[in-house]
């Protein structure tokens, strides 16, 4: 299948002074966010977009990520890879593939998010377009991308709608639901009387996240109704108003509630794990993140921030305990983890300890650009600046080969 490639780029460059800008001014480069691609469908029969944007890291390793699809691409994929991006850097969210369903033109959006409501021809391509996405577009990106079974579907307004109208769906691919502002009023508010008797079967199953802003006559009211009387306890679905927004200003902060409705609670630094307590409690408390949707693993904040815990809780004489005890329930974290160690000992001066740390996870870390960063630091103490060197360009090229955002490679500088 060919496919077209085109990038979207997002402007990092400010411009200063008159158009007469100077020869140094004029060394710009784009920075990509994420990238479209198209396709041919045979189900609609025409030519489709796709956006893409993997999370940062993803060249580092060959984990597979969970996916979040957000319907209207063109109005919301800029956006929404770019938060779930940031929420996942501070640390509130697990790194996401966000894929970009997109609509083409008004007619094309109307049509592919509405089931027919008997009156009006504009409505009703809902099943060709959930077709479309079962059997073209979710097994190009399984296969184009390092993917897992975890899909999340997100859209807002109509988006929204069909974001609820696929969760309703018996063989549908996504396992979560995130529909903003739904567009309940189509087919004369049919929608709560086709969801109703699916909740009282326990037909749904997957976390659902329903929002409204201060909006009349979307019908949301009546669903949410719906879901209070007849959603079995054992759902996980939430609903939250924003009385300060209006249809058009709720979708970025309800955006943001609702991807850490995927992973409550997932936000944690260093004083946090002070408060929940040793390092037992500490693993305890994010072996239960692992549950969530979204699952848990030490990203490089985490990482971090626990090395610090350790350091300041004064639970270095049990650092060996904390390893096996990661690599018996994080085994994928291990390394992360003890590099973010010996970058603390490095600090703190202790070569002896820096070296094991470094050597215990030397097979996968010499790949790692911050394995060979602490390493370079480690040499450079002990007199031997030519190996520290070596080690520091390799941090830098390895950094670029497996292309880092910019803030990571001024890091290893």
């Amino acid at each position: 299948m060919k496919r077209v490639l085109t990038a979207i780029l997002i402007t990092g460059l400010t411009l200063t002074g008159t158009l007469n800008v100077s020869a140094n001014t004029l060394d710009k480069k784009p920075i990509i966010d994420g990238y479209q691609y198209q396709h041919h469908s045979k189900v609609l029969a025409e030519n489709r977009r796709y956006m893409v944007s993997l999370p940062e890291r993803y060249h580092v390793n060959q984990r597979h990520y969970p996916s979040l699809y957000i319907i209207d691409a063109d109005f919301q994929f800029q956006h929404v890879s770019s938060i779930t991006k940031h929420l996942t850097r501070m640390g509130r969210l697990p790194p996401m593939i966000v894929i970009g369903i997109a609509n083409q033109g008004d007619a094309d959006y109307l049509k592919s998010t509405t089931w027919p409501d008997g009156k009006d021809n504009s409505f009703g391509g809902a099943l060709q377009f959930h077709s479309y996405l079962i059997q073209e577009l979710l097994p190009t990106i399984d296969a184009q991308f390092r993917t897992d079974n975890r899909k999340a579907l997100a859209g807002y307004s109509l988006g929204g709608l069909f974001t609820l109208y696929s969760m309703m769906q018996e063989h549908t691919p996504f396992n979560a639901f995130l529909a903003m502002s739904p567009s309940a009023w189509h087919d004369e508010y049919s929608l709560p009387s086709k969801i109703e008797p699916l909740l009282k079967q326990q037909k749904l199953t997957a976390p659902v996240f329903i929002s409204l802003a201060n909006e009349e006559g979307m019908g949301v009211d009546k669903l949410v109704e719906v879901f209070e009387q007849s959603a079995p306890k054992k759902l996980n679905w939430q609903y939250k108003h924003y009385p300060n927004e209006n249809h058009f200003t709720t979708a970025l902060p309800a955006l943001y509630d609702a991807l850490q409705f995927l992973a409550p609670n997932y936000a944690i630094d260093g004083t946090d794990m002070l408060a929940i307590g040793d390092y037992k409690q500490v693993l305890a408390h994010f072996s239960q993140q692992q549950q969530n949707w979204a699952g848990f693993q030490f990203e490089w904040l985490q990482a971090y921030q626990f090395a610090k815990y350790l350091f300041w809780s004064k639970q270095l004489d049990k650092v060996d305990d904390v390893l096996n005890a990661i690599k018996l329930q994080f085994p994928e974290s291990l390394t992360n983890v003890s590099i973010q160690l010996a970058k603390g000992f490095n600090k703190k001066g202790d070569d002896v300890r820096v070296a094991q740390l470094l050597n215990s996870v030397q097979a996968e870390g010499k790949s790692l650009p911050g394995w060979h960063k602490q390493m370079s630091i480690y040499l450079a103490k002990l007199g031997k600046p030519e190996q520290a060197e070596k080690h520091q360009q390799m941090a830098i090229q390895l950094a670029k080969d497996l292309q880092l955002e910019s803030w990571e490679v001024w890091e290893l500088k």
